[in-house]
């Protein structure tokens, strides 16, 4: 199971040395990649949560990790297709791949929160629909001479888009999904799923078990499929959950996610309270990011 690490990128940790530091530090270390998220905007009564509350924008952090790193690869999970037009995703996918000498992989997702959906002035409904045209379409940007397209959410005239990825085919798509429906979507259609930060450790191999079962189905080999845990990590004194606990024993708790078929496991701070908030102490949480950096280190 390869392992990565999340960079700093909610709340008051979220600075230009810190995203410096944990990227450069997580590549001397040996982790196999470094990872942002989205969110867009947020309630004003921060009822999402506080790592939703201050978050940087993931393409234009992920750009500038590019700049920095050299080897690993660099992950964003998710980004919601519905907030982007298909050619302008495609475009900035396609130059993020460029600018970071084929390193990019692409976690995309449908979103889940409507005011997000009405602040772009896209309609929620129908987004399982959206993705299942979306998707297909994008790859075309990233391999095709010329595309046309004319279906029930998009239109694109017969156009071109260059320069294309360094990646053949394009960034590996990861298809970020808990419902039945969109598990099997990431079986069907994409390299593989990434997990939220809300499932279950030590129930992720039943989502596994549904988008390999889905690839099966498509015809498509399931062990050729990625399958990419966001270690939402909280290092606590007390243990009440996996991947919550002191360091060894979220160290432990790697084997349970391998067992159950995880490929990849990437740790994130971002999702502790303590650490991805905008009001936590910066040099705190950079101080436990770099116990967490050696602890973890493949």
């Amino acid at each position: 199971m390869l392992i990565g690490f999340a960079a700093p990128v909610s709340g008051s940790w979220a600075t230009v040395d810190n995203l410096v530091r944990v990227a450069t530090r997580a590549e001397e270390l040996g982790y196999h990649s470094v990872w942002t998220f989205q969110r867009l905007l947020s309630p004003p009564d921060g009822s999402w949560g506080e790592s939703y509350r201050s978050v940087l924008d993931p393409v234009a952090a992920t750009s500038f990790l590019a700049a920095h790193t050299t080897r690993v690869r660099l992950g964003i999970a998710v980004l919601n297709l519905p907030f982007f037009a298909p050619p302008l995703l495609a475009k900035q996918l396609a130059t993020l791949d460029v600018l970071s000498g084929g390193r990019l992989d692409a976690g995309l997702g449908i979103g889940w929160a409507p005011e997000e959906y009405a602040a772009v002035g896209v309609d929620m409904a129908g987004r399982g629909k959206r993705a299942e045209e979306y998707l297909p379409l994008l790859r075309r940007f990233w391999t095709d001479d010329v595309v046309e397209h004319e279906g029930e959410f998009y239109r694109v005239p017969a156009t071109r888009m260059d320069p294309k990825p360094v990646q053949e085919g394009g960034p590996p798509v990861l298809l970020g999904a808990s419902a039945e429906p969109a598990l099997r979507r990431a079986g069907r259609l994409c390299a593989g799923w990434v997990s939220s930060s809300r499932a279950d450790p030590a129930a992720i191999g039943e989502s596994v078990n549904v988008v390999r079962a889905a690839a099966a189905d498509a015809g498509r080999d399931p062990d050729g499929l990625r399958f990419v845990c966001r270690g939402a990590v909280r290092v606590r004194a007390e243990r009440t959950r996996p991947l919550t606990g002191t360091l060894e024993q979220i160290r432990a708790d790697f084997a349970l996610l391998e067992e159950q078929g995880v490929t990849e496991l990437f740790i994130d701070l971002n999702f502790d309270p303590e650490i991805g908030s905008p009001d936590a102490d910066p040099a705190e949480s950079m101080r436990r990011a770099e116990d967490a950096l050696t602890a973890f280190a493949p």
